[in-house]
This record gives structure tokens, sequence and C-alpha cells, in this order.
């Protein structure tokens, strides 16, 4: 039978549109190059506006000790030391003049008296650095990225769901996709190819993410030869809603705490202060009245020399001291902790966290400015990814790139909170420059019909199987991942996961839907399925060879640090039928980068 699908021809395709893919394609157009941005849902609906509480660049505009170097250290120190150095570097070092374009290009932050652009704390940030809109960041990064790219004249196709990298030889050659609403089948041959598409959440069952987060861009760059870097390290975010639980693991943003929030068990203590690890405890207040003396000059718009409070320690250190409470039974009547604002005067929490007092009063009927919020962890980002080059971003397949969530590296162990907005505008922007260098080096590919054929016959094989629906087999796997390899992780647990991913692995394989290939969501699920086991098998697999805690990784059995694994990412690969799973030994960071994470200048 004659295959019939659609033919686009770019210089390079972008597969994603949330903030690195827009800043990617952005750079791609304004170097002359003929660009197309290729998106699972529609245009502004990415998850970057999810991410609510700010942009982190050492502007020193609140702070004016922040440089750099102390943004480069919190973010080593926050990642554990497992980030890859240079990658580190290069964000600190370009963050503020990304912050600054978007700025020039129309995004309206909020001030500082002097009509600088206002910043606010983070946990695990030395220094007041994160850029704000509110708490809606995430949305007016979008909205002024989207504005660029369209007045450009960027081609975008929405809805338009991305499921194979088509090669030439070794090198990408274009992306095979699907039109969501027809199923019309559709090729993008291309020069270069970018990733970002974001992360992996909808493998769990309680998570801050949305449905298009199922791994594609890791399954897809994993299928093409390139390597998984340090897949173990999901990270938990502190404080998803817990309550009522149609909207259980909805994000409660890092900018609550950044305000002031304070963090309290069932019987009102604040228990932030017994869990601060004895490495950074220094950084922090140990009595209520530092605490307060610190939020008394934010609430009043000043630089204090009192340390932060805290509720402002790394997430994944918040995200275990909750979970610890929940389990010695101290923990809010729906698993969670108390989140507090309600100190504050009512107009002010309106006017900094507008979306959290709309979120609470519509989904929960609770009124912020009143009574705490109830908060719990949350599955909400992943610090492994796409192994890439830091400069160009690049993986190891060559015309290939990833940038934002779906690559690793920048991160580490933990990403700090704000630390992802930067990221996309750094790496979305080296991204761009890497592909399009790469395309004028590199010229013309070509398409081979047979992976075009192969494509096509993958994703119409469950319409001719006779299984079950993908459902099913989807409520299975996020009930693995959530029980066996969540916020504490044990050998048993994980050896167990790994054989029952194996069964889900063969139940996807056989996994049937019924109709045609419009408006199917069952047919979307089955291709989502694939991606999703391919993430969920390298998370686990990694998280049980690390046999250390370290970050977004806590293995009850292994609670401490080893030397060991300080010194090793975790690297996965296809091979052949299997999955490879193995260690590299770190980069070593130069001499006088150690001095700068040592503290000196």
């Amino acid at each position: 039978m004659t295959l019939t699908y659609e033919t686009h021809e770019y210089d390079v395709i972008v597969v994603g549109a949330g903030g690195a893919g827009l800043r990617a394609a952005i750079e791609v157009s304004a170097n002359g190059k003929k660009i197309a941005l290729v998106c699972k849902s529609l245009l502004g609906k990415a998850h970057t506006v999810m991410a609510e509480g700010g942009a982190a660049a050492a502007l020193g505009n609140v702070d004016p000790a922040d440089d750099w170097k102390t943004h480069f250290r919190d973010t080593i120190r926050g990642g554990k030391t497992m980030n890859n150095w240079r990658m580190a570097q290069l964000h600190a070092q370009e963050a503020p003049d990304r912050i600054k374009e978007l700025e020039k290009w129309g995004a309206v932050f909020d001030r500082t008296p002097g009509g600088k652009i206002n910043q606010r704390a983070f946990g695990g940030h030395t220094y007041k650095r994160l850029a704000h809109v509110g708490d809606r960041t995430g949305l007016e990064m979008i909205r002024t990225l989207q504005d660029r790219g369209v007045h450009m004249g960027i081609d975008v196709f929405m809805e338009c769901t991305a499921t194979r990298i088509l090669k030439d030889g070794d090198r990408a050659s274009g992306v095979f996709a699907y039109w969501r609403e027809s199923g019309r089948f559709v090729v993008f041959k291309a020069k270069a190819v970018i990733l970002a598409t974001g992360g992996i959440g909808k493998a769990w069952k309680v998570t801050s993410n949305s449905w298009e987060y199922t791994g594609d861009g890791q399954a897809m760059a994993y299928d093409a030869g390139a390597e998984l870097l340090d897949s173990e390290f999901v990270q938990f975010h502190p404080t998803g809603m817990v309550w009522p639980p149609g909207v259980r693991g909805i994000l409660v943003t890092e900018g609550v705490r950044g305000e002031g929030g304070i963090l309290r068990n069932k019987d009102g203590e604040r228990f932030m202060f017994k869990y601060l690890p004895e490495s950074t405890k220094h950084l922090f207040a140990d009595t209520e009245a530092e605490a307060k003396e610190w939020v008394a000059a934010t609430l009043a718009g000043h630089s204090t020399t009192a340390r932060r409070p805290p509720e402002l320690s790394t997430r994944d250190n918040v995200a275990l001291a909750i979970n610890a409470e929940v389990k010695a039974g101290r923990g809010s009547p729906h698993g969670g902790a108390f989140l507090d604002i309600s100190y504050q005067d009512a107009d002010r929490i309106k006017k900094k966290l507008p979306s959290m007092y709309h979120q609470f009063k519509e989904l929960a009927d609770v009124d912020i400015t009143k009574e705490p919020m109830e908060v719990g962890p949350t599955c909400h980002y992943t610090m492994g990814g796409v192994r890439v080059d830091a400069e160009s971003q690049m993986t190891k397949v060559p015309g290939l790139f990833a940038c934002g969530e779906v690559a690793g590296g920048l991160h580490g162990a933990n990403r700090l909170g704000g630390n992802s907005l930067s990221d996309l505008l750094v790496f979305g922007r080296r991204a761009g420059l890497g592909a399009m260098e790469f395309a004028q080096a590199n010229g013309d590919s070509k398409i081979d019909e047979a992976q075009v054929r192969a494509a096509a016959d993958e994703l119409t094989a469950p319409f001719e199987r006779d299984g079950e629906g993908p459902y099913e087999v989807h409520r299975d796997l996020q009930d693995i991942m959530q029980t066996k390899v969540g916020i504490i992780r044990a050998e048993a647990d994980l050896q167990s996961a790994v054989d029952e991913l194996q069964k889900i692995k063969a139940r996807v394989a056989k996994v049937s839907v019924s109709g045609t290939r419009q408006y199917n969501p069952g047919w979307h699920l089955a291709q989502d399925l694939k991606a999703m086991v391919v993430c969920s098998e390298a998370v686990t697999r990694c998280a049980l060879q690390r046999k250390e805690s370290r970050g977004g990784h806590t293995r009850e059995d292994y609670p401490d640090y080893d030397a060991h694994w300080e010194s090793v990412n975790s690297i996965v690969r296809k091979d052949g039928n299997t999955m490879y799973v193995g260690t590299e030994e770190k980069q070593k960071m130069p001499d006088e980068l150690v001095k700068v994470f040592e503290g000196g200048k």
C-alpha cells in the first residue's frame, strides 16, 4: 500500500514551543535560516507558563553584592556538585543579558522603587535573584517570546506530535510526526533538529506536569542513538496542592516561601528549623526572631544581613522534611503540611501572588489571605535528560540538539527554583546558534523512506491488535513509579519496579485502540506510553545503580553521600533492543572555578 504523508522542508526544525524552543527558533530566524516549530499542544500552552516564581539571574538590582560567581556557586552547591560545571558557568554568566534582552523585547517585570527589574528570594539562592512578574513569570516569558517569534515569521505547526528522529547515516535529517486532529502523517526534512520537549512527569500519579509531559524528547533522542544523563535525579517540588483530590499535585509556587510563607505541621510547629543540613545550616536563621527580621526587610523592600528563613532551603530538603513530618504523624489532614502567608497584608498577598490567591479560592475554597494552604510534594522536574555539549547543546547524534528540561547537565542532582526559566533563555539561544552553524556547515540531508514507513507502521499498529487499552497500562505504570520510584527509594522496591516495568513494556507493545485516527485520545496515549516506559526504565535503573542519597535521589538504604558517586555520572544508551546503564567519570572542574565554588573571587 502506498504511504501518504505531507512533507515540509526547513533548515532547522524545533520540536517543542515552550521557552527553550521559542528562544532557539528566534535565534535561528535572526540569523536568516528557515525555521519551524512543531508543538504537541497549542502555541502558548507550553509548560513554561507553570513556572511562576521568577527567572534567576545575578542582576544585583535588590542585592548589589550578587554576581555570576555567587550564582554559579549556589547552582553547584544546590546540584550537590553533580552539575556540568561549564553549563553552570555559562548559565550564571549569560542569564543577566538574556533577562535584559527579554525586557527589551517587551517583557513587563515587577519593579523596584528605583524602576529596576525587581528580584525576590528563592530556596538555595544566596541573594534575592529572581526577576519576576507577580507569580506569573513563565506566562509573561511565553507571551514575550511568542510575540517576538510570530512577528519574525516563524512557521508553527500546532497540535502536531513528533514520534521519531529521522536519520541520514549518523546525522539527524528530520522528524516524523502526525496531526493530532486528523491522524495524518507529516515528515519534516531539516539540516538540524532541536528537541525542546520538556519533562517526564506524567509517568507519576501525583505531578505538577500537564498531559504533554510524557518524555517524548528523551525517548526520541534515545532511539536515535543519543545518551541520557543522570536520569535518577527527579525533583519532587515540596509544595503542590493536596486537596481536593481532583487538583492534587498542582503547583504552589516557591514564590509563596520567597515572600515569607511559613511551613507548619498539624501541631502548629514551624518544623523546617529541624531539617537544615549541617553543610548549609550557617546560611539560615536558627531562631524565629532572625527569620522575622529577614521577612520584615523583604516586606519593606530592603536588603538585609539577616539569614534567610529555613523554608528557603533547597527543594529536595524541604520536600523530604514535609515527607518526614507526614510519616511521623504530624502531617495536615490530607497528608501534607500547612503553608501560611496569611499573617501578611491581604492586599500585598493579592498583588504579589495573584495566581495563588485565585487558584486556592477557586479550586479549594481557601482564602490564602485568611488561612493557610495545605501542600505536599509533587513530581515536578527531571534534572536528568539528554546528554549535550555545553557550548552548542548538540547531542551525540550529529545535527540533533536539545535544550531546556529535556537536556541534562546544568542542574546536577537538584535544580534551584528560578534556574529553569533562565536555563530556557541561555541554552535555547545556544541550541539555536549551534543548530544554525551545523546547518551552514553540513548542508542538505536525505530522508530515508524505509524509516518513514517504519515510523508509520509503528503508529498504526495499535489499530491492528486485539489487546488491552492504554488507560489501564498508564494507570499501572503511574502506580509503579509513584510507590516504588518516588521521593524515597529502596533496593527491593527499585528491583521490583525494574521487573514490573518489563511487564509494562510488553503490555505497551500489545496495546490496542479502536476507532479511527481522527480525534482519538486513546491512540495518542498509546504513543505516549512508549516514551514514558523508556524514561521510567532509565530513571529506575539509574536509581538502582546509584547507591547513595544525593539531591533528588534519596535511598533509605544508602542515606549518606558517597565520594565515589560524586565523581561519576549515570549514562543510559540504547544497545540493540536493550537499555545499557553504566557510569562515566565526571569532567573535572578547572582550578579557577574550584576557587570560585569554594568562595574565592
